[in-house]
């Protein structure tokens, strides 16, 4: 006959430490599963890092071609756009004629230096809206000491409401604003991104630098196009200043500065940017220079008709591993 194992029951204080053991055990495996892992923590830190994340390798340029009297240029065919990167030709992949359909972000200065200009400028966003095609998006932000988004991007052609009750006031986060929107128009399917940036261009708040929002820009594919608000009365110094920062952006994308100083002229500003918008060619290309190193990529465009003039951004930077 087999014996019988002995079982010794638990006393009291036994049972309390198993319980206790038990609980500790239960909380350590709910934590490791709320909390990040050091790998998830690694990888918040880069994407915190990099201004916009690149998904695709495809870089899109958007192509303003005119003639000698300044009249856009319609009908061109993919062999005559010749593309090249450090020097090197790049095979186009993508190639859309003006009709293709575009995302804007417009942002509109409501910082306290804005106070005398706020009202034109709103008028203008109105007219830009009440323009655009059916296809076409917009969003529409504000910024001063923070950036904030009133409308998300919508085929809708008023002005959200809220933008009539925006009063001009605190710093101006410039760069911050199109660090904003490059993050936001990055999310968008549109092949043809825009920033249309409404300030006096002094930049008193942000945390990002000029080159940073400018990178940004770049890695969503946006062209930024800026209208300068600043006050006639201002010193000459500020105006140079606001003018220099604001040919900047334009410049390396590809956009245009324009100096407006009042209605009529801001109006026909609006305008001009959302006719270049719509007669515009899109190309993009894979680089045949697969490194991930952070440099910065010089791009030029020919044309098979030299006496053709051609704008676009002249490069970008590349992702980095």
């Amino acid at each position: 006959m087999r014996a019988r194992a002995r079982v010794t029951p638990l006393s009291h204080k036994s049972r309390a430490r198993l319980t206790a053991l038990a609980a500790f055990t239960l909380l350590a495996a709910a934590l490791l599963v709320l909390l990040p892992s050091p790998k998830s923590r690694a990888q918040k830190q880069s994407d915190d890092d990099e201004v916009v994340r690149v998904e695709s390798e495809l870089v899109v340029l958007n192509v303003t071609v005119t003639d000698k009297q300044g009249q856009y240029v319609h009908k061109l065919a993919r062999p005559e756009f010749k593309v090249f990167e450090d020097g090197r030709e790049q095979p186009v992949s993508l190639f859309s004629v003006e009709e293709t359909p575009f995302a804007a972000a417009i942002l509109l200065d409501t910082s306290g230096s804005m106070e005398t200009r706020l009202t034109l400028a709103r008028a203008a966003a109105i007219r830009f809206l009440e323009g655009m095609r059916e296809e076409d998006v917009a969003s529409v932000y504000n910024f001063h000491s923070e950036v904030e988004q009133l409308q998300d991007f919508s085929p809708g052609r008023d002005l959200p409401p809220m933008a009539y009750a925006l009063h001009s006031d605190g710093m101006t986060a410039l760069n911050d604003a199109v660090v904003r929107a490059s993050k936001d128009l990055a999310q968008r399917a549109e092949k043809r991104h825009a920033v249309i940036l409404l300030t006096d261009g002094l930049d008193t708040k942000s945390a990002a630098t000029a080159e940073k929002a400018l990178n940004a820009a770049l890695a969503s594919n946006a062209t930024i196009y800026t209208v300068d608000m600043i006050d006639p009365r201002a010193k000459a110094m500020d105006k140079m200043q606001a003018a220099g920062a604001l040919k900047y952006f334009a410049n390396k994308s590809g956009g245009r500065y324009i100096s407006s100083p009042g209605g009529q002229a801001l109006d026909k500003a609006f305008g001009e940017i959302r006719e270049e918008l719509s007669n515009q060619y899109t190309l993009g290309y894979r680089p045949t220079n697969k490194a991930r190193d952070g440099r910065w990529r010089k791009i030029e465009l020919k044309l098979a008709r030299p006496e053709l003039n051609v704008r676009t951004r002249d490069g970008y930077r590349a992702p980095k591993s």
